[in-house]
């Protein structure tokens, strides 16, 4: 089997309005060093380029994660889009590092919600042809590959719908 069909373009997306403006969720969204005070996984983030303007096309940054299981792997992701206060993007490298063959693109889109200072966030997440340990899984057992991918999908939803949930409760307080 070859798991690049069943690995490759899989995605994610969740949308969920929160309470503030495309303003304030952007710039809870591009502030990668408080990502961890959200994330169920991301539990931390730190800027690589501080001579760059943060949250710009070209800045690189990393996140460290918490996986099932207690495993912790540390991601080099380079901003890939920054359009304030509307999308923001970035590809997860793998180990070769390269922007065009990445192991996942994230992305968040910002558009106003239903009332005044709200937001609707939509989320997605899109497997890249690169190195990931979803790809590696797959690739082990291939007989299993698309629940693999089906169980990975299905815990980034519940993560990401969280995180943005976390990030609508930072805004409403302030």
């Amino acid at each position: 089997m070859d798991t690049d069909d069943v690995v490759t373009g899989a995605t994610v997306e969740v949308a969920v309005e929160v309470d503030g403006s495309p303003e304030q969720v952007w710039g809870l969204i591009t502030d990668v060093t408080r990502i961890g005070e959200w994330s169920p996984e991301c539990i931390d983030g730190w800027w690589l380029d501080k001579e760059e303007p943060l949250a710009s096309v070209g800045a690189r940054f990393e996140g460290h994660n918490r996986y099932r299981g207690g495993f912790e792997a540390t991601a080099r992701c380079v901003v890939t889009e920054a359009d304030p206060p509307r999308s923001f993007a970035w590809a997860v490298l793998d180990p070769d590092e390269v922007v065009d063959r990445p192991g996942s693109v994230w992305s968040y889109l910002l558009t106003p919600g239903a009332g005044a200072d709200r937001t609707l966030v939509t989320h997605r997440f899109v497997h890249g042809p690169g190195m990931t340990g979803v790809r590696r899984a797959a690739d082990e057992d291939p007989a299993h590959a698309q629940q693999v991918v089906d169980d990975r999908l299905a815990e980034l939803r519940g993560n990401m719908t969280r995180t943005i949930e976390a990030m609508g409760r930072e805004t409403s307080a302030s």
